[in-house]
């Protein structure tokens, strides 16, 4: 949703490098560029001049002047005003002291709340508690119904007494549900409320009748994030005739331009506290303005990343997948592991999400929107028509048996080649990594595999993708591929010879740098991000 906010702040941040000091005329043009960013991402022009001006009194302070890096200065102001206008810091739900804890969603139609009720209901179970479903819309056709598949996918309880299809009075039935809730010891009551194509009295009045009768402990603003600058009109229009506490973005995963994200919490003076990206009912979670900022300005969202991983990852077997790449060189690691890994990470949600939340991730967008996400079923598939003896020792995989695995599968000759020649090279790369030789992801709580590259993502070392060019060619004589010797003993002492160079040669693939250029080659003293190493420390 905000990559083109992305390119143009990244953009206008490349010009500021290289400068030994900003004049006055490098932040007049640095502040004019960020505020034709925000506009074009339909960012409320209010928001815009006070973001502007606290940007251009900051840059202007001595201490940024005297900076080193004033590039990276400036980035940085950016960054703390992004997170000021997007709520400051991240807000939690209340609970109630005497459960249940009432909450009620409010907003237009077509914003999605209802779809929005069953994924905080999934949300608050996993958090152990025990939610229940309230059907107060009876306006809208099968709302109720779809309220209840919803339910029934999520696993919890609904309260829908009434059929809906303008059936049946809504205030009531958000009465009786508190009741339904004490007796059957639900301890949230989420109340999915009724929408209008626009803001009307009739849709205030019974949207403060139900509030004045279930008493929220939390009401939340369910708003869509593609609408643009009429989300800060009808947000205005809620708090003024209705009132709520919290804002919920959904369909972040949209094209607009996501200037609502930016906008309603300045305007309305209340946090956005959840966002939904996604159709799924995992695709959800707590707003973070700080992890928001950081992505906005491609920085990636390592935290985020990390949390996803430990959800996704069993602790006890990512412990013993990092004991087999660390032992032998990693070649107890076979295509059972690699297939168990990938399940798992399929678990964490969308490939391209994961991937975006990488730092620099703007600068291979491309490569991000060729990806193809059915391309891990794809690889899944061709492995499940090896056989155990094939999945465990791939070097049996000869030419026959690849014929055969490619008639099981689907799929050409070729893609299984490709498959098993990437699966070495990301097995190499996955050992490096977990003996610490290769920083990355592979250090990362849960996830030993992921430094062996991204399915399918074309010049990155992984399974699947594009056409493979093959291994690249050891270094001998104007870098054609060495001579083997016949006798064993002999072959087997060049191949460690071999594997020992590799281990001391550079590794490729380095990932852009959020500041433009290429980062350094990642290594054992490799640092991580402030925030990332005090999260871990927590852990």
């Amino acid at each position: 949703m905000f990559a083109t906010l992305t390119d143009r702040l990244t953009a206008t941040f490349k010009t500021l490098r290289g400068k030994g000091r900003l004049s006055d005329a490098d932040i007049d043009a640095t502040a004019r560029e960020i505020r034709v960013a925000l506009l074009e991402a339909d960012v409320a022009l209010p928001v815009v001049k006070d973001f502007i001006a606290a940007v251009k009194e900051r840059a202007r302070a001595a201490e940024v002047s005297q900076a080193l890096n004033p590039a990276q200065q400036v980035i940085k102001i950016v960054n703390d005003e992004l997170v000021r206008i997007l709520g400051g810091e991240t807000r939690r739900l209340r609970f109630a002291k005497q459960p249940p804890t009432v909450i009620m969603l409010a907003g237009l139609q077509g914003a999605g709340k209802t779809t929005l009720a069953g994924k905080l209901a999934l949300w608050l179970k996993n958090q152990g508690k025990q939610p229940l479903l309230v059907a107060a819309d009876l306006q809208r056709p099968n709302a109720v119904t779809q309220l209840q598949v919803v339910a029934e996918r999520a696993g919890v309880g609904v309260w829908a007494p009434e059929p809906g299809n303008g059936v049946g009075d809504p205030v009531a039935v958000a009465k009786s549900s508190i009741e339904h809730a004490a007796s059957k010891l639900y301890d949230v009551v989420v109340v999915d409320t009724a929408g209008r194509l626009g803001v009307d009295e009739e849709m205030m009045r019974q949207a403060a009748d139900i509030r004045d009768v279930v008493k929220p402990d939390e009401t939340l603003f369910v708003v869509d994030a593609m609408i643009g600058q009429d989300a800060v009109n009808t947000a205005t229009a809620f708090l003024d005739g209705v009132g709520f506490d919290g804002v919920v973005l959904t369909k972040l995963d949209g094209d607009a331009r996501g200037g609502a994200a930016l906008s309603v919490a300045s305007v309305t003076g209340r946090p956005v506290m959840f966002a939904s990206s996604g159709e799924k009912l995992t695709d959800f979670d707590v707003f973070h303005p700080e992890r928001m900022a950081s992505r906005i300005l491609d920085l990636g969202d390592m935290l985020t990343l990390i949390e996803s991983a430990e959800q996704a990852f069993d602790a006890e077997q990512a412990e013993q997948m990092a004991r087999k790449l660390q032992a032998k060189g990693g070649k107890d690691f076979t295509f059972d592991d690699f297939l168990q890994q990938m399940q798992a990470i399929k678990k964490m949600g969308s490939f391209k999400s994961l991937l975006g939340m990488l730092p620099g991730a703007g600068q291979m967008r491309e490569a991000l929107d060729a990806f193809d996400e059915r391309e891990l079923d794809r690889v899944q598939a061709i492995i499940h028509s090896m056989t155990p003896a094939e999945r465990e020792n791939p070097k049996i995989i000869n030419g026959s048996r690849r014929a055969r695995i490619a008639r099981g599968s689907g799929r050409e000759v070729s893609e299984i080649n490709q498959l098993v020649e990437r699966f070495f090279m990301a097995r190499d790369m996955m050992s490096q990594a977990a003996r610490g030789k290769l920083g990355g992801l592979g250090g990362m709580p849960g996830m030993p595999g992921m430094a062996g590259g991204v399915p399918g993502m074309p010049g990155m070392p992984g399974m699947g993708g594009k056409k493979s060019k093959g291994r690249q060619p050891k270094q001998g004589k104007k870098g054609k591929r060495g001579a083997r010797s016949g006798n064993p003993a002999k072959r087997a002492a060049q191949l460690a010879a071999a594997d020992e160079r590799r281990a001391q040669e550079p590794q490729a693939g380095q990932l852009p740098s959020a500041f433009g250029g290429d980062a350094p080659s990642p290594d054992g003293n490799f640092e991580l991000p402030d925030d990332v190493a005090e999260f871990l420390k927590k852990r």
